[in-house]
């Protein structure tokens, strides 16, 4: 493991979610450089579809913000939805065209996606705790390892979500 001063000089940050394990990696490049436990959404098997399922999507993703001020401590925006949410929000009727034209055009430019949609959104890695599976699609972590996580991670980050 690396310890906190050397998570803020990461060259390649990027995360991989184990949704099933309940685990975040941080790597740097190739190199797993920490771990944390962590609670997903009140519904946690399969992948997201709709808002209010209370599942965490699957696929992948980066961060779009970051946000100091969060209600859970801090919190890492993720771009839910993406490209596949889009075309399957568009062909199930759950999205307008210009809903999912502007989907389509956040994640080209690589900022913020529709937050929303039927399809959901407001998807953030943030605090709050880890006894349980509590929140409405998030992943959760303890205020302590979210502060570290926050600092080690710039907007742009990649992040994997695995089932």
């Amino acid at each position: 493991m690396t310890n906190l001063q050397n998570l803020t000089d990461l060259d390649e940050p990027r995360l991989v979610i184990r949704k099933a394990e309940r685990r975040i990696e941080l790597f740097d490049g190739d190199v797993l450089v920490r771990t944390y436990k962590m609670a997903l959404g009140f519904a946690p098997s399969g992948n997201k579809e709709l808002e209010g399922d209370g599942r965490t999507p699957e696929g992948d993703f980066y961060v779009f913000a970051k946000n100091p001020k969060s209600k859970f401590h801090l919190s890492l925006g993720l771009s839910y939805p993406g490209l596949s949410e889009a075309e399957r929000g568009l062909n199930d009727g759950l999205i307008s065209q210009e809903e999912h034209d502007e989907i389509v055009a956040a994640i080209n430019e690589k900022r913020m996606p529709l937050q929303k949609t039927k399809l959901g959104g407001e998807i953030y890695i943030h605090g709050g705790g880890t006894a349980s599976d509590w929140t409405e699609g998030c992943i959760a972590l303890d205020n302590d390892e979210m502060t570290e996580l926050f600092e080690a991670i710039p907007i742009g980050t990649k992040v994997v979500i695995l089932p």
